[in-house]
């Protein structure tokens, strides 16, 4: 499998270094987060030249760029036009720097917004942006988050799309910790459109969720990549850590457990 990591992990390092880092630890790729303040340069008022560079460096470094993690968000109809916009910026972006991959998110929506209406409202944002994103050779994935941790809620919206180059960014921990249902249940629903995995573990600390190594919090991640072998799964799995201990203690030990687990018969 392939391993990478988000930028949340390491906010302050600039692209040469992230990719130092990943060398140095053993990834195969980098989740380059933008509208962040990250330090590594890669953004939407990025040039061309730039932009050029990015894709170069990674390929000198020999890491992909996995994924290009956005804000972007559909379900709220005020804010829709614009975050279709900005996710036609973010498929050229990762198109010029040879990322395959955009992360979007569902997002709240108001209380004036039943659940249907909202699923409609992204289908119809995602199939709005979804021959572009074909053009450029992106997948644009739905992340199970926020309003969309329900594998099911994210399910019908790709079902209703039904276009290539629209899949799902499984967050493994959100449908666990906020809709309650297992790894199993969440894969069964959606690994016909799986695209992209965010994995990362946790435990519930004062009605909040606190992040925590894999294997001592309330993801199987074990069971997780036993899943993804049946596929069998070409993709990215990106450790997403957000705020969360030094980036030299986390991004070794849970690349090691991964692969570990991956290892295992």
């Amino acid at each position: 499998m392939n391993y990478a990591f988000m930028t949340f992990s390491c906010p302050e390092l600039t692209l040469d270094q992230v990719l130092a880092l990943a060398r140095k630890y053993g990834y195969d790729g980098i989740e380059l987060r933008i509208s962040a303040n990250h330090q590594h340069g890669v953004e939407f008022d990025s040039s061309p030249a730039t932009r050029k560079e990015a894709g170069q460096k990674a390929k000198a470094a020999g890491i992909r760029m996995a994924c290009v993690a956005t804000s972007c968000v559909y379900a709220d109809p005020a804010k829709t036009a614009a975050m279709i916009e900005d996710t036609h910026q973010a498929i050229d972006l990762a198109g010029d720097i040879g990322a395959p991959r955009i992360r979007v998110f569902g997002g709240v929506f108001p209380e004036t917004v039943s659940r249907e209406q909202a699923i409609e409202g992204v289908a119809r944002a995602l199939t709005s942006v979804a021959d572009h994103a074909q053009q450029r050779q992106v997948i644009v994935c739905l992340e199970t988050h926020d309003a969309w941790c329900d594998p099911a809620h994210v399910a019908a919206v790709i079902r209703k799309v039904n276009h290539p180059a629209i899949g799902v960014n499984w967050d493994i921990m959100h449908p666990v910790n906020t809709a309650k249902v297992t790894v199993d249940h969440a894969f069964t629903t959606l690994k016909s459109w799986i695209r992209h995995v965010h994995f990362h573990d946790g435990n519930i600390m004062k009605g909040h969720i606190a992040l925590c190594p894999i294997g001592q919090g309330i993801v199987n991640h074990r069971r997780t990549v036993q899943l993804l072998k049946t596929l069998p799964y070409p993709y990215f799995l990106s450790g997403e850590w957000i705020g969360w201990e030094p980036y030299d203690v986390h991004l070794p030990r849970e690349l090691a457990t991964m692969r570990g687990y991956e290892a295992e018969k």
